[in-house]
């Protein structure tokens, strides 16, 4: 299954790159291939100052080695010895109406255990409703079309659990599904190749639609703003960002995630009634957004 899986997601990170410069128009990927002193590798891959894309990364990896007693403890399994492969990206519009993206598919195995985990959950600035209906829809049809392994239901509440900045009482975005510690069998295997083969279906009619919308200073302000929460929760709580580093990953394509430009600003609070605040107000709660009509 290892490598059946290397083979899919190497394969998942050139279609999904390939599509994304489509619609984007102007910029390219740059790649850069790299090695792991304790085994493996991978080849990130990074888009910068696009037409849409502000930056974005779609990376590859397979590493293998051994865990730190210390870490081996904290993940599923037995022994030291693990191997992990995946894909993770991470699509920063340059359009404040355009929602950030993330998603990512990846097998493990540790000693006697192996898994997959992954899912996609979305990060709107100026949320439309068609928009997260359609984003949800899509993760709905996958998970319903293998109902042995996929609970929609239970995924979108991981996945509203998981990317939740404790410390700030607000979710990051308007989620998706998340899954993690899937036993590796082979519904579960084509489970996964159906979400991430799900993920451009779920994602690029959203960018069509809104890339050529205009927008006002203000609005590019209040996303720098919000983009500091993507910053606070992958530094503090994202399990890749810190798998990456406790494994000795390649420090640069772990970071890629980061968007490039973000303000900090101190106790800012958006007017009442206003698209700004209806952002925390409204949209960041849980919603079945699935059941909605676009």
């Amino acid at each position: 299954m290892h490598e059946q899986a290397v083979a899919f997601f190497r394969d998942l990170q050139d279609r999904i790159c390939a599509a994304l410069e489509q619609v984007d128009g102007e910029a390219a990927f740059r790649e850069d291939s790299w090695q792991r002193p304790g085994g493996g590798g991978g080849r990130t891959r990074v888009i910068e100052n696009g037409a849409v894309f502000e930056k974005g990364g779609v990376n590859f990896s397979e590493v293998f080695g051994e865990f730190t007693p210390e870490f081996a403890r904290q993940i599923p399994g037995d022994g030291l010895a693990f191997t992990a492969t995946g894909v993770s990206l991470v699509i920063h519009p340059r359009s404040p109406l355009v929602p950030t993206v993330h998603a990512n598919f990846r097998y493990l195995t540790h000693g006697s255990k192996a898994w997959f985990g992954g899912g996609g959950d979305l990060t709107p600035y100026y949320p439309f409703r068609e928009d997260v209906v359609h984003f949800h829809k899509v993760w709905k049809r996958v998970c319903d079309a293998h109902p042995a392994v996929a609970n929609y239901a239970q995924m979108k509440h991981d996945c509203d659990e998981y990317f939740f900045l404790k410390h700030r009482n607000e979710a990051r975005g308007v989620g998706g599904i998340f899954f993690d510690y899937m036993d590796a069998t082979d519904a579960a295997w084509a489970f996964v190749r159906d979400a991430g083969n799900a993920f451009l279906d779920s994602y690029l009619p959203i960018v069509q639609r809104r890339k050529g919308l205009s927008y006002t200073p203000q609005q590019r302000f209040f996303q720098e703003y919000r983009r500091g929460r993507y910053v606070e929760f992958n530094l503090i709580y994202d399990r890749g960002t810190v798998f990456g580093l406790k494994t000795d990953g390649r420090t640069e394509s772990i970071l890629m995630s980061l968007p490039p430009v973000v303000r900090y600003i101190y106790d800012y609070k958006p007017a009442p009634g206003t698209p700004e605040a209806e952002l925390t107000d409204y949209w960041l709660k849980p919603h079945d957004w699935a059941a909605m009509s676009e």
